[in-house]
Formats: C-alpha cells, structure tokens, sequence
C-alpha cells in the first residue's frame, strides 16, 4: 500500500513508522521507465522506500519551462505503486519552502559552473538545496539518481561527502529507447521529426566510444563523436559536447572516462551521457626515436 504524504509533519510521522533501512527517489514527476528503473533498484536495496515527487522553482531559470513541466501526479502514483513504493512525499511549494525562497544555498563549486552549470546559471545551486533538504526530511540510508544526470549525481555526491551527509548515493545506469534515446520527461516535448532529430546525440556518444573501445585516444574519440553528430544532418544545436574523466575532470589520458553531450532539439534542450574506455598510450621503446 503507498501512502502519500502533502506536510512535513505527515512526513514526519510516516517515516517514523519505517524500520529498518530506508532508499529514496527524488523526482521532479511526469514519470517513466527511467524512473520505474530508479525505484525498483532501490526497492531491491531497502527494507522501505520513499518516492519525493516536486517541481523545484529553484532548479528553473527565467526562461525554462517551469510552468509547462507535466504534471501527472495521477499516472506518476501508478507507476509508484506498481513499483513497491511505501510513502511518496509530494509537498506543495509552499511546504517546502514556507518562508519563501532560501536566502541560504548550498554552492555546488567549480563545477557547478561548468556544462550544465555553464548554460543554466544558477542551475546546481537549486538542485543541491532542494536535495539537502529532501535528505534531512526523510533521513534515508540510500539516495537512488540516474546516470543519465550525470553531472547531477556527482554533485550530489560530493555535496554528501563534503557535507558529512549519512547517506549512500547511489548512481543507477539511463534507460533508452530501443533506438538509443534517452529516456527523458522532456521528450514528450519533441515532435515526430524531432525525435528523429534527438538521435543525434546518443549516435555521438556511441560513436566516440567505439572509437576509443577501438584503442583510439582522446582526442580522436571525441573527434569521432563530434563527426557523427554532424553527419547526421540533422538541425539539432549542439551546446558541448566533451570527454571527461568519471569525476567530470577534463582532459583524460587512458582508463574510465565520461562522454556528455547537450543539444537543442527545437525548443527542447536534451542531456545525455556514456560511459568510455580510453586504450593505455603504447609504451615507449628504450632508445626509441621518441626518446631521442
């Protein structure tokens, strides 16, 4: 049986009722099977699991769509229910933040300046806060985010290790389409032919893997990513496309690395991520050319 919840002291109380270990899943609603994939690998981690269903203000810019973000609370309970779901929260924005937006942020660093951060000014800060507030609501032992936000979840992360939070992050692959989209809410924005359009950013991202799993190095991998994003002809417009290394650090030499690519698909801004092997460089010959 799911119960939901609207206030912080119905959370309170539901909570308390929970033994044992707890998983949650932070969502913003208009749910799919990313998100069923989120909540069933946390339901097989946790004696209990809460889902956390809120549109945040503070995660939107002036000219996002925060007021045109699906709102399916109906459908978005299913999908919980048939998940295993024991307690959605589902607060108001008045709820969460009762004395209006937080003069007090969590700053996200350096990095939450970068890609993401870079064309959503001000983006990281709102995730965060909202995410620290949501963990001491609930109290949970585990904290379940996709990959396919990746620069999300290593934020969270690290705001959770440098904030001495007690809670274990736990990082759960994309699901995609049978064609390679990435599952997203967003998409349900995309129109026949854009969806064709949005293809271009995860043949980018295979493509660039291939060619490292091939034993090409950086900068070819990414160069192969680059042209197959282009040679798809289609009018998607990138905004970065890089490699980094899996702690979003730049310029990887060799070993586990991470592709991410963003792109606007007409009025809709798409986000997606691959994980890559970069080939060790070949060994140097004593007394070769390249160490004369």
């Amino acid at each position: 049986m799911t119960e939901v919840v609207r206030t912080r002291a119905e959370l309170a109380q539901a909570r308390a009722a929970l033994p044992g270990t707890v998983a949650v899943v932070m969502t913003l609603g208009a749910l799919h099977s990313g998100h069923e994939a989120l909540l069933r690998a946390a339901r097989e981690r946790a004696d209990h699991l809460v889902a956390t269903i809120f549109v945040n203000p503070l995660q939107f810019g002036p000219n996002e769509d925060f007021d045109r973000y699906p709102r399916t609370f109906d459908a978005d309970l299913e999908i919980c229910r048939s998940a295993g779901v024991d307690l959605v929260f589902a607060p108001s924005r008045d709820e969460m933040y009762p004395t209006g937006e937080p003069l007090v942020r969590v700053d996200p660093g350096p990095l939450g300046a970068e890609l993401e951060g870079a064309s959503r000014p001000g983006f990281f800060n709102g995730v965060l806060t909202v995410v620290l507030k949501l963990l001491h609501l609930v109290r949970p032992d585990f904290a379940f985010f996709g990959e396919k936000d990746y620069q999300q979840l290593t934020l969270v992360r690290r705001m959770a290790r440098d904030l001495d939070v007690p809670v274990e992050v736990v990082g759960v692959p994309t699901v995609r389409e049978s064609d390679g989209l990435a599952l997203s809410s967003r998409n349900r924005y995309l129109s026949g032919e854009e969806r064709v359009t949005a293809l271009s950013l995860s043949a980018a991202l295979r493509a660039g893997a291939s060619a490292a799993a091939g034993g090409s190095g950086p900068a070819a991998a990414l160069t192969a990513a680059h042209q197959a994003f282009q040679a798809s002809g289609t009018p998607a417009k990138l905004d970065y496309l890089v490699l980094t290394d899996p702690a979003l650090n730049p310029n990887p030499l060799a070993g586990p690395a991470r592709m991410l690519v963003a792109a606007w698909v007409g009025g809709t801004r798409l986000i997606d991520n691959l994980p890559v092997q970069l080939a060790e460089p070949p060994s140097r010959t004593p007394g070769s050319k390249e160490e004369i």
